[in-house]
């Protein structure tokens, strides 16, 4: 397998955690796996020097990429927003990256503020619509600045939108269980065929008209699924039992707002922004993978930020590439290196960022190339 990466290092501590969670792909080639790294320069240092952020021609010509590769975006010098919608969103909207993956696993021996919880519990996967609702920024401003301001921001999806999305997640289930079913499953459930489980997060009773939509098309799509088990979930009640009881979570479909919202919320609980991976995926374009926990400006290179996100955005990557093998040795490796740490945070971790680097790609190595 020979693999073309587009890598934008990105801004703030984005460089550092990229050059490990590449350190950690190289540490992985043999005569079976190859890859090809470009750097793209999209981020908040192109644009103070010469103002562009992300031209049409350019992100048409990353169709050219197997994926990419995103450190972080976003410059303290720089306005909110401009960076965010000039290139990241346009990145995902223009690629089509409809599809925001977020495994959420709690390694074990990493601490989560859930208490009596462990990585028994904390194990499933959030899908989120990435294109559409109200990150479209639809809306309105009227009689800005008077007594009768009025605003609107438009919540919008087709059937199409929310179609692809239900259908992913319901092949993607299948495929998380392709080995073995859901733990979470009883004996009756086993029974009667069901693998895994997907778990529709909305809010039928106050969005009825977008949530209707998605609520049909979920039990629609789910007739063709029929070794998944289905439910439905309030997104306020999907915040309470993802502290209570996340165990009862094995995949979870939800809107755009929401997902960003609850996903931030699980991170936590997988023991934080550190070891937060994500995918934007296009399944039949380019998809880009990064880590979650953002720019990090105060820690910007100080060599203390925690790559094991970036990392695990390249086994997402690998994955989703179709090379699971070489995933499951990322996802080894970080369960043997976090044992090691002293803590996922930033600056508290026992090593600094190289180290971990170089600890995943050591085991990596071996794992993947045995003496």
């Amino acid at each position: 397998m020979a693999f073309n990466i587009g890598v934008i290092h990105g801004d703030g501590t984005g460089p550092e955690v990229v050059t490990e969670a590449i350190k950690v792909l190289k540490s992985l080639e043999s005569n079976q796996r190859q890859f090809t790294f470009s750097n793209l320069p999209y981020d908040g240092t192109r644009y103070l020097k010469t103002g562009e952020l992300l031209s049409d021609q350019e992100l048409q010509d990353l169709n050219q990429y197997d994926a990419l590769l995103l450190g972080a975006i976003g410059h303290t010098e720089i306005k909110p927003g401009v960076l965010e919608r000039g290139i990241l969103l346009k990145l995902r909207f223009g690629l089509d990256q409809y599809i925001n993956l977020r495994p959420i696993k709690l390694y074990k021996g990493v601490e989560t503020p859930l208490k009596n919880k462990t990585h028994e519990d904390i194990d499933y996967v959030v899908i989120r619509e990435n294109s559409a609702g109200l990150y479209t920024g639809k809306g309105q401003s009227l009689n800005t600045g008077t007594d009768n301001e009025s605003t609107e921001q438009v919540m919008e999806y087709s059937y199409q939108q929310v179609e692809r999305c239900i259908r992913y997640a319901f092949e993607y289930t299948v495929k998380r269980h392709q080995d073995s079913p859901w733990k979470g499953l009883s004996d009756a459930d086993k029974q009667q065929g069901y693998v895994g489980q997907l778990t529709l997060c909305g809010k039928t009773n106050v969005l009825q008209y977008v949530f209707g939509l998605w609520d049909r098309v979920f039990n629609e799509v789910a007739s063709e699924f029929p070794t998944i088990k289905t439910n439905y979930v309030h997104v306020d009640a999907t915040c309470i039992y993802m502290i209570e009881s996340p165990h009862q979570f094995d995949t979870i479909v939800t809107s755009n707002m929401f997902g960003d919202i609850i996903t931030d919320l699980a991170a936590v609980t997988q023991g934080g922004m550190g070891v937060a991976p994500g995918g934007n995926i296009n399944p039949s374009g380019t998809s880009m993978f990064e880590p979650i926990g953002g720019t990090a400006p105060a820690f910007t290179g100080k060599n203390e930020i925690n790559p094991l996100a970036c990392i695990g955005a390249a086994g997402l990557m690998l994955d989703h590439l179709g090379d699971s093998e070489g995933a499951k040795i990322i996802d080894q490796a970080i369960a043997d290196t976090v044992l090691k740490m002293d803590s996922m945070a930033a600056g508290k971790m026992g090593f600094s960022t190289t180290e971990i680097g170089d600890m995943v790609s050591e085991y990596a190595q071996k794992v993947a190339i045995p003496s």
